[in-house]
């Protein structure tokens, strides 16, 4: 491949991104893999690329499932296929983060897989890391700097579908008041602002929907109470009220329940699927849930891993995305399997 694939034409698929990596040209070991004779060959040829190769990992911290459950799907991938995987947790800490991906480039490891805090703050070091030929997987949260491959949840999606939901909910007919709360993750995180432009413009189709408060809780339960309350308190005619994530959201959920509106006003939140999630809606202190599922997440960075060491290709040559695909929890279909608990 002799130069990037525009980033309008991101690869919404591993299987699609392979077909685009062989119309550009493998390299000759890439080749092998479709020219060998057994499957020994080919598993020798694929082990070869892959065994003792290093692959390092920073979320934004570890503690929360979202976090942990990635960590114990890809270390479980990383073993299958000979993979080294070398965790680094900066602890929520924007500094160490910067430190932890400065050390990771000196010590160039074959991968490096972040979870980023905003879309600026590792931007200049993850072009540095491509430039001295690190492969750069981005999880969940994109940086302004993109990098060979992301895999995550579309925003504009997830946004977008809980909006043309409350339109439905809360919207002309509906006999409601109209009024929606929206309580925001980090300002400065790609899920914060994709979600809420996606949200905007699904409510924009209807002129009786209006947005009452639209604060920032920086993914904190406790943060996500105290403005719901007091949101209630400005609002108690409140139709509605959407999370960026359900572990924050939850927060927020009992502020509703604490105020006995629990019947009167929908509760939304999107996030990985954890096993409070799939609770909150049995419960009913979510009215729906948004699953990007976090397990399939983790399935998906390491199929990328794969194939970024696979392919051949320098970092700065694939530019491509795996795209989680959303589904709806309700009280109407939740199910145990939807739902996960982290192993051990």
């Amino acid at each position: 491949m002799t130069q990037k694939t525009p980033l309008s034409r991101l690869i919404r698929c591993l299987p699609a991104a392979a077909a685009l990596v062989v119309a550009g040209g493998l390299s000759a070991e890439a080749q092998q893999l479709a020219g060998g004779n057994s499957s020994a060959e080919l598993r020798e040829l694929v082990d070869s690329k892959l065994v003792g190769k290093k692959v390092a990992w920073m979320p934004t911290t570890l503690g929360f499932p979202l976090t942990d459950m990635w960590t114990y799907v890809m270390q479980q991938e990383a073993d299958q296929m000979g993979l080294t995987l070398d965790v680094r947790d900066p602890g929520w800490n924007p500094d160490t983060m910067v430190q932890i991906v400065n050390s990771l480039i000196a010590e160039k490891p074959d991968v490096m897989i972040v979870h980023n805090f905003n879309v600026q703050l590792l931007a200049k070091q993850l072009k540095r890391a491509e430039e001295a030929g690190i492969h750069v997987v981005q999880v969940n949260m994109v940086s302004n700097y993109k990098t060979g491959a992301y895999v995550g949840a579309d925003w504009g999606q997830v946004g977008r579908m809980v909006g043309e939901d409350v339109v439905q909910a809360c919207g002309k007919g509906s006999g409601t008041s109209g009024k929606v709360a929206v309580v925001q993750g980090d300002l400065t995180s790609a899920a914060s602002i994709e979600q809420l432009a996606g949200f905007k413009e699904a409510l924009a189709a209807d002129d009786t929907i209006t947005v009452v408060s639209e604060q920032d809780a920086a993914w904190d339960a406790s943060k996500a109470n105290t403005i719901t309350a007091t949101v209630l308190q400005q609002h108690p005619d409140l139709c509605a009220t959407f999370g960026f994530w359900g572990t924050m959201q939850n927060g927020a959920a009992q502020a509703v329940k604490a105020a006995g509106k629990m019947d009167q006003i929908k509760v939304y939140a999107s996030g990985e699927g954890n096993r409070q999630d799939c609770t909150n809606v049995s419960d009913g202190l979510f009215y729906k849930f948004l699953n990007y599922s976090a397990p399939k997440q983790g399935e998906a960075i390491m199929s990328s891993v794969s194939f970024m060491l696979q392919s051949g290709l320098a970092p700065t040559d694939i530019r491509m995305a795996h795209y989680s695909r959303p589904f709806w929890v309700t009280r109407d279909n939740v199910d145990p399997s939807m739902c996960f608990d982290v192993p051990g």
